[in-house]
């Protein structure tokens, strides 16, 4: 069985083809120089950028597969939620490929799909339910509860701003490159932290005792202040190197202990044995040292993605999450197709 797949929900353009369980091909084309320029992602831009890449990345696909689209046996897109504008124009080329080829289509969850990409290059084994998943994106930070594969429990989420868009808003107040987290990382881990300086320049924000919600408007209040206090005592009004270094560790840890702290914790309130990461920020490496710190403490099973592409929005794990629900029968009884 022949699977197309796309993934398009946001600024990255990516397909894939796989047969039964085996990725045939997959190629992703990336927008970030594009939203470069406004430091963020701005949902028409993105759309366009998906009209012009679309064609040539599928095209891409068919001729590493060695297979034509009227090969393939069901298409798999990513529906909701996310950017409305780039959902709009991947689901109106595969609604265009369904009808001339009358091939069904079946819709995927972004956030599902985001989750199950823990499952790409594991055993189905490795995987033990019961267990609690972090995700942490642009605008979703929230820990879920889930019993078995198929349920999502929401329990806690952010008051205002989630992890990537602080990462992003720090790294923009002190002009570095977008996205955000892997600059920041960068810098992070080029400071060499001296023993008589003080830490913690930042605030833990914790919120209630055992709430597992989260915020970060302070963060990156207490980021802006700390950034113009700077400037004003530099000649040149202008950060140096070495405090963008400090501020970026100082930025990171914070962030990092307040995510890994809420997501370990809340497994050992509901006596859950097994903490899962998804999402973008889930390549941060700081942020995946804590939580295994954390873990190891506290004799649980952490499980993140396997490679970094699986981190960000990729087809592999829309086939996934498709590979699943065809083996376990949750498909809708009736085959979804995008109406223009």
């Amino acid at each position: 069985m022949k699977i197309l797949a796309f993934e398009t929900s946001c600024d990255d353009t990516s397909i894939a083809i796989f047969d039964d369980n085996n990725l045939i091909f997959m190629d992703t084309a990336s927008q970030i120089k594009v939203h470069l320029e406004t430091w963020w992602v701005v949902p028409e831009v993105a759309a366009r950028e998906h009209a012009n890449a679309i064609f040539s990345v599928l095209d891409n696909v068919l001729k590493n597969s060695n297979l034509l689209l009227s090969d393939i046996d069901y298409i798999w897109v990513t529906t909701n939620p996310w950017l409305l504008p780039s959902l709009l124009t991947w689901t109106s080329v595969a609604s265009t490929i369904s009808t001339i080829l009358n091939i069904p289509i079946i819709p995927i969850n972004h956030i599902q799909a985001h989750i199950f990409s823990n499952f790409l290059e594991r055993e189905e084994s490795e995987v033990e339910f019961p267990l609690t998943c972090l995700t942490v994106s642009w605008w979703h930070n929230d820990i879920y509860i889930m019993n078995d594969m198929w349920s999502m429990n929401k329990l806690w989420s952010s008051w205002d701003d989630a992890g990537w868009e602080a990462f992003d808003k720090a790294a923009k107040m002190m002009w570095l490159w977008y996205p955000g987290w892997p600059i920041i990382s960068k810098l992070a881990s080029e400071y060499e932290l001296e023993w008589w300086k003080s830490i913690d320049l930042f605030p833990r924000v914790w919120l209630v005792k055992k709430d597992f919600d989260f915020s970060f408007s302070g963060l990156k209040s207490s980021v802006k202040r700390e950034v113009d206090r700077r400037k004003q005592e530099n000649i040149w009004n202008e950060l140096s190197i070495n405090d963008k270094k400090q501020i970026s560790f100082e930025f990171e840890n914070a962030i990092t202990e307040v995510l890994a702290w809420k997501l370990v914790n809340a497994a050992k309130e509901n006596n859950l044995k097994t903490v899962m990461l998804a999402w973008w920020v889930s390549a941060n490496n700081k942020l995946r040292d804590e939580i295994d710190k954390l873990c190891k403490k506290n004799n649980l099973k952490f499980l993140y993605p396997k490679k970094l592409i699986y981190c960000m929005d990729n087809a592999a794990m829309i086939w996934i999450l498709t590979y699943y629900k065809i083996k376990y029968e949750q498909v809708e009884k009736h085959i979804w197709v995008v109406k223009i």
